[in-house]
């Protein structure tokens, strides 16, 4: 998919106010580590992350949407009644339905003639609502649509815990360490056709590739414990990380160099680089095998951990803020989710 006419406008993101750190939960884990003769210390050096964040207990997703979003709108000077677009891409939600979308939109104002709606695509759920709004700008449909989520983990890691420390196995542990990286935040990112900005601060979005190796949907689950949806299920995650670290590092390849190819391109070109945020080895590991130069990427994971489909625009959020993407950089996002699927989207910053 190839764009000429559509930007990046803003961003806007929330940081929860909890801090979590590693050696919190480390502390909570100490009836596992009791049990298996295991030293503390083993998630930070599994994950290289020092601390993340967790919402308050009675937060609401779509109210810590709405702050990001209201930062996002207000930064363009864009009124809510001209954007077009709102998609809302959280792997969690307010519930199954209404659309978590519907509660966001009539927060912001939102226009009524206004395509309001929800995406899910696991880590990369931002990134997929970007390219609809991007597609309905390229095709003149719209002229500008906004792309939330908001993230939360309190509830999955607290729960994993129990689990980890009931079992008391190394087996199990394998299994639930990934959940173990979750963070929480929010993430707006407003999309434009241009016409709006009485700046240069645009960020021009040229395309976008896409592979998947969806064989391997097994690999990574956040949902029911029992098949279906009983109403008496726990809901849990599971994650085999060796094999999605494997699988998905021969994806993150095969579609980085499909990327280069369809848009002429050698890594040479590529200034920056922000992908999607997991942890140590899983980020050490995808670039290592791109052959790129981590100085051309900025991290938040050490201190924000996994924060699902927030991490990588949070991270471009960030990475904007600190000077480190600047004016004329050619910046790559690239992300692995669940599925598994994979996104590589370039932008001229």
């Amino acid at each position: 998919m190839k764009y000429s006419k559509v930007y990046i406008e803003a961003f806007g993101y929330e940081l929860a106010p909890n801090v979590v750190t590693t050696d919190d939960i480390e502390k909570r884990l100490k009836p596992f580590y009791d049990a298996t003769n295991i030293n503390s210390g083993q998630l930070y050096a599994l994950t290289g992350i020092k601390e993340r964040r967790f919402w308050d207990i009675d937060h609401s997703i779509s109210d810590e949407a709405i702050k990001a979003s209201k930062k996002a709108i207000d930064e363009s000077g864009i009124s809510p009644d001209q954007i077009d677009s709102l998609v809302f891409c959280g792997v969690c939600r307010k519930g199954f339905e209404p659309a978590t979308s519907c509660s966001i939109a009539d927060g912001l104002n939102i226009s009524r003639n206004a395509h309001v709606y929800d995406v899910s695509n696991a880590c990369l759920g931002v990134i997929t609502g970007m390219i609809q709004v991007a597609n309905e700008i390229e095709l003149g449909n719209i002229k500008a649509g906004i792309v939330v989520s908001c993230e939360t983990s309190r509830q999955i890691v607290d729960s994993t815990i129990d689990e980890i420390n009931e079992h008391k196995t190394l087996e199990f542990f394998k299994k639930a360490v990934a959940t173990m990286t979750g963070g929480s935040g929010a993430v707006a990112v407003l999309l434009t056709d241009g016409s709006f900005s009485k700046n240069n601060a645009l960020h021009k979005i040229t395309g976008t590739t896409i592979k998947n190796s969806i064989q391997h949907h097994n690999l990574c689950s956040w949902g029911f414990l029992e098949k279906g949806m009983p109403v008496n299920s726990k809901i849990v995650m599971r994650t085999k990380a060796e094999e999605v670290l494997e699988h998905g590092i021969k994806l993150v390849v095969e579609t980085y160099r499909k990327f280069l190819h369809e848009f002429h391109l050698s890594s040479d070109n590529i200034d920056k680089f922000i992908g999607h945020q997991v942890g140590a080895i899983h980020h050490q590991s995808f670039y290592k095998a791109l052959g790129i130069d981590m100085k051309k990427d900025f991290r938040t994971y050490p201190f924000l951990g996994n924060i699902g489909t927030v991490s990588l625009p949070i991270t471009a959020a960030i990475a904007n803020d600190r000077d480190f993407l600047n004016s004329g950089d050619f910046v790559c996002f690239i992300g692995v989710g669940s599925g598994l699927n994979c996104l590589v989207m370039g932008i001229e910053w």
